[in-house]
């Protein structure tokens, strides 16, 4: 082992480290991993296999840190995470099927819509008390698959996705969006992260360092999520910003900057 390797390790700790602390709060964080992923060389479509290793172990951080704070459950998230498993079956499959390329092709025009979505009407991002309603309907299977099919596919950004859902859509709260979010994300990603084993695309090395910091990020996260007052209004900022970063890098808008 050299100091390549090393470096390589550090990058893919701190990255791991920073995507679990995002993603716990919002989401996104993949867009952070999958590229530090590539950029430690491995090819985009095993990338987003490794990934998915990452992702288990810090959505169960994130849960159990939850659990013991007695905010594990949320009411009626079975409706959810049943259809999102579905989608993420299939949505898993077709990756394992399509080059890497497509990843990238599609993913910055998804974050512009998706910062619009999040810009309207930012007071309901800052609401303090649940009003899900009607969680039991057709309307919600059908966002719920989908959203599970892109997690299954992608994965990079499919938390803002979720939370977009849970507080615009079922209009939950900032904070018990958190939490149902973190349990369809794990639930969605056990039968998609089997599926890449299959297809032996995830590299162990890479993964498992990646997930020792997604765990380290997604405690951290979890408790900040529970203690501060401002949680609620910090969760929209860091996702605003999230999104922001990825449409920059994405489409690699700094090329662009006058250079002096």
């Amino acid at each position: 082992m050299n100091w390549t390797d090393w470096g390589i390790y550090l990058l893919l700790l701190a990255a791991g480290s920073f995507a679990g602390f995002v993603n716990t709060l919002t989401g996104s964080g993949s867009v952070v991993t999958i590229a530090a992923l590539i950029f430690a060389g491995l090819p985009a479509n095993i990338a987003n296999g490794t990934n998915r290793l990452g992702v288990m172990v810090q959505t169960s951080v994130g849960m159990l840190t939850f659990a013991r704070h007695g905010k594990a459950h949320v009411q009626g998230s079975a409706w959810f995470i049943t259809p999102a498993v579905l989608g993420g079956i299939a949505g898993a499959w077709l990756a394992t099927q399509t080059s890497g390329e497509v990843f990238e092709r599609w993913l910055g025009i998804i974050m512009v819509m998706m910062l619009f979505i999040i810009l309207y009407k930012p007071k309901k991002w800052q609401r303090e008390h649940s009003e899900a309603q009607g969680q039991r309907n057709l309307l919600n299977l059908i966002v719920f698959f989908g959203i599970g099919f892109y997690g299954g596919f992608i994965q990079a950004g499919i938390g803002i996705f979720l939370i977009i859902a849970l507080v615009l859509v079922a209009r939950f709260n900032t904070q018990e969006s958190t939490i149902l979010k973190l349990s369809v994300v794990f639930f969605i990603n056990i039968p998609s992260f089997l599926i890449f084993i299959y297809y032996n695309q995830v590299d162990w090395v890479y993964g498992g360092i990646m997930a020792i910091g997604q765990s380290i990020g997604a405690a951290i996260a979890a408790r900040f999520a529970l203690k501060s007052q401002h949680a609620a209004i910090w969760t929209y900022r860091l996702l605003v910003a999230v999104v922001v970063a990825s449409i920059w890098q994405l489409f690699d808008l700094g090329q662009y900057l006058p250079s002096f």
